[in-house]
């Protein structure tokens, strides 16, 4: 899997042992505790981080779900659904995200 952005790398290159023990553990989350398909974990994480206003993760949730098969009416549909519980300033700051990378 590619890094999408430089504050990762070097996160990676300052702290070795951290970043392994954190992909072993997001690897055994995603791949290996439950049946939902890969697609479909990937657009939550979507969902997640748009909702939080992580825009670094945002950006590389985007990223994967697209690598994964998810088209753009998937991401966007998964980025409505965060204005009824987050609320509409929230989507729009998800939206800004996915409009620049688009």
């Amino acid at each position: 899997m590619k890094d999408v952005h430089d504050a990762f790398k070097k996160f990676k290159k300052e702290f070795p042992a951290i970043h392994k023990a954190h992909e072993a553990l997001g690897k055994q989350i995603h791949e290996k505790s439950g049946p939902l398909p890969e697609k479909t974990r990937w657009l939550m994480k979507v969902a997640i981080s748009g909702a939080s206003c992580h825009r670094i993760a945002l950006e590389t949730h985007i990223t994967r779900a697209r690598e994964v098969g998810a088209t753009d009416d998937e991401i966007m549909h998964t980025l409505l659904l965060v204005i009824q519980t987050t609320g509409f300033p929230t989507f729009m700051e998800a939206y800004s995200v996915f409009k620049e990378m688009s």
